[in-house]
């Protein structure tokens, strides 16, 4: 039998501690690493998020790494973007189905909102982490923080 220490459940209590604790934060989000450090390859972890976190659209390019997303609770959209802002597609995700996640290639713009009240998403990409280029922000998309985000993840949910 493996010790405890080699094995981390994802249980209710976990996900609903971690939606709690996202409500407090000014980003509406929060994450639970399963990996034990940014040189950890790949990276495994929870995230919470409730209605309205914004997530800048960004790509992972340099260096390349795929991203993928499975939800557990709750529905969110996945939204990908030419180089000039310009939706190429949106996925509705569900923890209910149809589809329950996705894998986004290295190199595509992209972002997610969440459409539920709230959503837990297990998702993993390559490590290492490092700030600085871990990934590359869109510039025809509001920043996190500014005034002009709210307005655009309406209009992202508002696309067909």
């Amino acid at each position: 039998m493996p010790a405890v220490a080699d094995v981390q459940l994802v249980t209710t209590e976990l996900i609903e501690s971690l939606r709690v604790r996202a409500a407090g934060t000014p980003r509406l989000r929060i994450n639970h690493n399963f990996h034990s450090g940014p040189q950890d390859n790949p990276h495994r972890f929870l995230n919470v998020m409730l209605r309205g976190t914004y997530v800048q659209p960004h790509r992972h390019k340099s260096p390349a790494k795929a991203e993928s997303w499975v939800l557990l609770d709750g529905s969110a959209r996945l939204f990908t973007f030419d180089d000039q802002g310009i939706a190429t597609g949106s996925w509705l995700l569900s923890a209910n189905g149809p589809a329950r996640g996705i894998d986004v290639i290295p190199g595509i713009w992209h972002t997610i909102a969440v459409t539920s009240d709230w959503a837990a998403v297990y998702e993993v990409k390559p490590g290492p982490w490092d700030p600085a280029t871990d990934k590359e922000f869109a510039a025809w998309a509001p920043a996190e923080g500014d005034p002009a985000a709210p307005g655009y993840l309406e209009s992202l949910l508002a696309l067909p």
